[in-house]
Formats: structure tokens, C-alpha cells, sequence
């Protein structure tokens, strides 16, 4: 019925839909490996110092803290014919098809407008990297929200398929990531689009311009089948109103009102919740944006600012190989995803798994200072006017192995809290559109944090990236003992966990 919830084929929930909207997240993971892989390292290249490239990302921080809340909030009041969700991801996909041309074709723009080719810095390719950047965050914010949301509206009440959803979505997020990996680990990609290599644009940027128009493919094929084949029903006015506490919305005050309202009514289970996603985050995220960058640096003994070649290529093959190590990641991440609804219900409940995963986490993080030192030693112990070589083989095993392992945490901390989100929304009412961008506040906020933390770090220990890992640690150990004996687990509760709010209160509640 029209102006109830969205609704696909007469409220049909088959495993097809969820397949069909949860694969764009193959695109959107894409586009995100590619950014953990090989921006970091890249944006060096263009001459930004390591202790300042960090502050990119929190361009990406930001865009989260604002675009999500805001795309969530309209997305659940959107009375569009075409539906609430579609016209966000359409949005979204026109966003990141701009994004793509600027970041791949950077150095070859900024080259034209007067960029020198030596290896000084190069303002103008950084300014469009930058903005390229920015826009591709808009972008997998404006995509990835609404499909989140899209999910939990096929699923209305049924909270095993929420699960399933939100799994099958880490599922795709963990093929996107193999997919994005290994095209950053295939160092000769560009030459199946020779048209990528230019004067201003030699290998490894032709490498990374290729992979983004791969990027630009799979985004159009996988969100055209989603938005072809997923049909929504129009929202009435009238819902609308309701959802909006009764008035006409404005897209400036009835948000803020609506998200004020929404945080002044989370009870003690959200807020908890909030709190171990965000200290799960704080230790996920330093491995991802400076996994391949430990590697080509504390790993590989690397520099990409070096004048040496031979540091410089050395660097380069590190960043290959950590891209490796995170497309071995990505393969545990999708083989666990498949496995979390029935190893939580063995372990009694999702939430200690996500604590367990947690803890896998935290002892990663530390293993990667044992392989840094053991790396030191080897390296210092090779004559000073040997050429580069690749460390021994056990070491680069056991960091692959540590990207390895780390994939089962990321498993859990891509699906359980959305799930869990998702869930408490349904208790007790509300747009799932704003529920989950909430949750992705408490995401964004830690990945500002690590984005600044980072190069301070680095030049007070002078340790590179390993600083930045053992703090990460700590944060990840807290979080899973939160998850394990402090945080409250839904599934179990056959009442809702929250206390009736006042009737204003439930018109503007979505936890």
C-alpha cells in the first residue's frame, strides 16, 4: 500500500533482490580498495610528505560525517515516482563516473596546465586528486547508504533476512575488494588499455588510471541490473509528514531537528553500540589505508621521495605486495561472511563473535611490529651497494598473513553493527535511511581521528607506520571486550529494548 514503507514486487523478499542490490556494494568496495591500495602512495608520488598524505582522508571523514546523515534523512522522505533509494544511487553513480576521470587523469591535466614532469611536487594534479577524491567519497556515500537502507526495506520485519542482507552486502564488499587488490597488485594492467600510458602518465599512474576505468564498468553494469530490476513504490505525502514529525520537510532545519531529536532518544543499547563500532573502526582503519604503505615501507625499506630509483622501485613492488596481502584479506572476508549467521548462533550470539573478531584484530595489528624488526634486520644486514631485492620469503609470508587473518574481523565489523542497526530500528520504528547513516557517524569519527593522529605520531616516535598500529591495537582489544560482555544482544530480546518515547519522540525515533 502506498505510503506505508518502500516496497519491491508486492513486498517480495527473495534471495535475488537482495543479491541484485547488495552486488553494488562489488563497485563501491572497489573503488574503496583502490583508495586503501594505491592513493596513499600515489597522492606521495604527486610530492605531498608521507606525515602529511594522512590528511586526505579526512576529506573522506568529513563527506561521511555529512553527506550520509543528509542522504539518509532525504532518502527516507523522498516521494520521488522512481522511489526513495534509486534516485540516490543514480545520483551516486554520475558522481563517482566524474570522480574516476579526475583521480586517473590527474598528473595528465595538471601536466597541461603547467606541472613540471621531474620529480618536484605537482601542485595542480594534487589539487585535482584532491578534488577527484572528495567526490568520490560523495559518491560511495550516496551509493552506499541507500543501498544499505534499500536492503532493510526488501527485509521489512524480518530480522534473519536483515542479517542475510547486511551479509550478503559484506559478501560483495569482499569481492569488490579482491577485485580492486589485485588490479592495484598487477603492476602491467595498463597494457590491456595502452591509451592510459603518457608523457606526464608513466607506469604506475597509467596502472592506476586503467583501474579506474574497470572501476567505471563494473559501477555502470552492477547499478543498472540493481535499479532496472529493483522496483519501489512512491511515498505519499502523508507518510512523509508522519516520518517528519508532522510538517512539510525542509532540508536544512527538519534535519537537524530530525538527527537532534534522534540522539536525544537513543537509549543505553544504541549508545553502546555506537561506542564499540566506533572503537572497532579505530583499529580497522590504520591497516587499510596504510597497509600497503607499511609495506612498501617497513617491509620492502621503500621511499617513494627518494632519489634513489632503485629505493623508489623497492617502495613500489611493497605497495604491490601489501595490495596482495589485502586481496588475500579480502578472500577470508568473503568466505566468513557466508559463515556469521550460523557461527554466531553457535557462539550464542553474533555479538561475541564480532568481540572474537575484534581480538583477532588487535593481536594482527602487533604482529606487524615483530615483521617490521625481523625486515630491519635483514635489510642491515645487506651491503650498502646491493641492489634491491625482495626480503626473504617467510617475512613477506608472514605479513600476507596478517592481511590474511585480518579478514575475518573485517567479516564481522562490515555486517554485524549494520545488522544490529538495522534490527533496533525495526523494534521501534523509523526511516532505516537515517538509522544507518547514525551508525556511519560512528564510523567517520574514528577515521578523522586516525587521519590526523597518524603523522603526528609518525614524527614523534619516528616509527613510520607502527606507531599509529600498536595505538590501533589497543583500541580493537577495548572494543571487543565491550562487544563480548557489555553489549547487549538484540536477537535475543523478544520486547523492545528501549523505553516508549513520548509521541513526539516516536515520530522522529529510527533506533
Amino acid at each position: 500500500m502506498r505510503g506505508q514503507v518502500v516496497v519491491v514486487d508486492q513486498l517480495s523478499c527473495s534471495t535475488w533482490k537482495l543479491v541484485a542490490v547488495a552486488s553494488i556494494a562489488t563497485a563501491v568496495q572497489y573503488s574503496w580498495a583502490l583508495q586503501i591500495s594505491l592513493l596513499s602512495p600515489y597522492i606521495q608520488s604527486l610530492g605531498v610528505p608521507h606525515t602529511l598524505s594522512s590528511l586526505i582522508w579526512v576529506y573522506s571523514a568529513v563527506t561521511g560525517m555529512i553527506v550520509q546523515p543528509v542522504l539518509g534523512f532525504r532518502s527516507d522522505l523522498c516521494t520521488s515516482r522512481f522511489g526513495r533509494r534509486r534516485p540516490f544511487i543514480v545520483a551516486g553513480v554520475g558522481i563517482a563516473s566524474v570522480a574516476y576521470m579526475l583521480i586517473g587523469f590527474a598528473k595528465d591535466i595538471g601536466y597541461q596546465a603547467g606541472d613540471s614532469l621531474d620529480g618536484t611536487a605537482k601542485p595542480r594534479a594534487v589539487s585535482l586528486f584532491i578534488l577527484g577524491f572528495w567526490l568520490l567519497d560523495v559518491a560511495n556515500n550516496a551509493l552506499q547508504g541507500p543501498c544499505r537502507a534499500l536492503l532493510a526495506d526488501l527485509c521489512r520485519q524480518d530480522h534473519k533476512a536483515m542479517r542475510t542482507g547486511m551479509s550478503w552486502f559484506s559478501f560483495f564488499m569482499a569481492i569488490g575488494n579482491i577485485l580492486g587488490y589485485f588490479c592495484g597488485a598487477y603492476a602491467n594492467l595498463y597494457t590491456h588499455f595502452p591509451f592510459t600510458r603518457t608523457g606526464a602518465c608513466k607506469r604506475n599512474c597509467a596502472n592506476i588510471k586503467s583501474c579506474f576505468f574497470v572501476a567505471l564498468l563494473l559501477l555502470l553494469i552492477l547499478s543498472l541490473i540493481a535499479v532496472v530490476s529493483i522496483s519501489e513504490d512512491q511515498m505519499s505525502d502523508e507518510y512523509v509528514k508522519k516520518l517528519s514529525n508532522g510538517q512539510q520537510p525542509q532540508i536544512n532545519m527538519s534535519f537537524m531537528r530530525e538527527l537532534v531529536s534522534v540522539f536525544r532518544n537513543l537509549k543505553r543499547p544504541v549508545w553502546l553500540l555506537l561506542l564499540v563500532t566506533s572503537l572497532s573502526w579505530m583499529g580497522v582503519f590504520p591497516i587499510l589505508i596504510f597497509g600497503t604503505d607499511w609495506e612498501g615501507k617497513e617491509v620492502f625499506r621503500g621511499d617513494v621521495m627518494s632519489t634513489n630509483e632503485s629505493i623508489v622501485e623497492r617502495y613500489e613492488v611493497g605497495v604491490r605486495s601489501g595490495s596482495l596481502g589485502l586481496m588475500l584479506n579480502s578472500g577470508v572476508l568473503a568466505l566468513a561472511s557466508l559463515v556469521i549467521e550460523p557461527v554466531g548462533r553457535l557462539m550464542g550470539g553474533v555479538k561475541s563473535l564480532w568481540g572474537v573478531g575484534n581480538l583477532i584484530l588487535a593481536g594482527g595489528l602487533l604482529c606487524t611490529v615483530e615483521i617490521s624488526k625481523a625486515a630491519e634486520v635483514w635489510w642491515r644486514g645487506q651491503p650498502d651497494n646491493r641492489n634491491w631485492d625482495f626480503p626473504p620469503f617467510s617475512i613477506l609470508c608472514g605479513a600476507w598473513a596478517i592481511f590474511s587473518v585480518l579478514g575475518i574481523s573485517l567479516a564481522m565489523t562490515y555486517s554485524i553493527p549494520y545488522a544490529m542497526a538495522s534490527i533496533y530500528c525495526s523494534i521501534n520504528g523509523g526511516g532505516q535511511g537515517l538509522s544507518l547513516a547514525v551508525l556511519n557517524l560512528s564510523i567517520v569519527i574514528p577515521q578523522m581521528i586516525v587521519a590526523v593522529m597518524a603523522g603526528p605520531l609518525d614524527i614523534i616516535f619516528g616509527g613510520g607506520n607502527l606507531p599509529t598500529f600498536v595505538t590501533a591495537a589497543v583500541f580493537a582489544i577495548i572494543s571487543g571486550l565491550l562487544a563480548i560482555f557489555v553489549l547487549p544482544d538484540p536477537y535475543e530480546q523478544e520486547q523492545p529494548i528501549f523505553q516508549p518515547p513520548t509521541t513526539k519522540a516516536r515520530k522522529v525515533m529510527v533506533f
